[in-house]
């Protein structure tokens, strides 16, 4: 016997999922309104829309950071257009993933998707059946997480760009979001001299000497001026030694010790859409 499916009922399981209006009907008319059987047959489809998506660019998408005062953590759900990604809805998905993060302190990205989302769903399962609503590729592709004394977080405008930044003791609020914002801003690649990547510390180095002898510099006086290239480096490109963007004056360190001498940062994630 065939179970009448009302207007009601389709709302109802577009509210639990998302989906389309006529996707919920038909996954309640071909599970007779059963709910449960109904919701299943929508990650199902959305399994089987991830799988023909897989070859997929998903480029664009929302970045989100959290902080609860000493943990912060910063999450990216891409998908495939500007379009979804501006979608409201598309938002909050990924800020209650963000939220999941922060409370459940999951140890990667692995960890994270595992994580009960609701409705039944693991995170990695809400991915899924994103996908079955949105019918674009849907990827929760990074998560970063910081625990200090105090952790700050920063998102720009438009949900492109955030950052979390560490620091090893509490310091006043607008010392922290203005060294938030700095990293939004100046894109560093390390805290300070000492935390580049020897990788990219060679490549500079090599730069350097290279573009120097370019210059038509004696080889004896090569390796002198490549070091002071590297010095422009650090300057540029290390968070504490940048100079402060609201007063070229200083640097970054001396502003933060400005408020407090021992307090410096003590490490920064940053994740910008490209």
């Amino acid at each position: 016997m065939s179970v009448t499916i009302t207007a009601s009922d389709v709302n109802k399981l577009r509210t639990i999922t998302g989906a389309g209006m006529m996707d919920c009907k038909k996954a309640l008319t071909e599970t007779n309104g059963d709910f449960e059987a109904a919701i299943d047959l929508l990650r199902k489809k959305g399994q089987k829309v991830a799988a023909n998506r897989s070859d997929r660019d998903a480029k664009e998408g929302f970045v989100i950071a959290q902080t609860n005062g000493n943990r912060g953590v910063v999450v990216v759900l891409n998908c495939e257009t500007d379009f979804v990604a501006k979608n409201e809805d598309f938002g909050k998905v990924a800020t209650a993933m963000a939220e999941i993060a922060l409370n459940q302190k999951p140890a990667d990205l692995a960890a994270l998707l595992a994580l009960p989302y609701g409705n039944g769903m693991s995170v990695g399962e809400k991915v899924i059946e994103q996908v079955g609503v949105i019918g674009e590729k849907i990827e929760l592709s990074r998560y970063e997480q910081l625990e200090s004394p105090q952790v700050v977080a920063y998102n720009h405008p438009g949900n492109r760009l955030a950052v979390i930044v560490a620091f090893n003791k509490a310091v006043g609020e607008t010392v922290a979001k203005d060294v938030a914002m700095q990293t939004a801003a100046m894109s560093p690649v390390a805290v300070d001299k000492a935390d580049v990547d020897t990788t990219m510390l060679e490549r500079e180095l090599e730069i350097a000497r290279e573009t120097t002898r370019q210059e038509g510099k004696p080889e004896d006086m090569v390796e002198k001026i490549a070091q002071g290239k590297l010095n422009k480096f650090y300057k540029e490109s290390t968070l504490l030694n940048q100079e402060f963007i609201k007063d070229a004056k200083l640097t970054v360190r001396q502003y933060i010790q400005g408020a407090d001498k021992e307090a410096t940062v003590s490490a920064f994630r940053r994740i910008s859409l490209s």
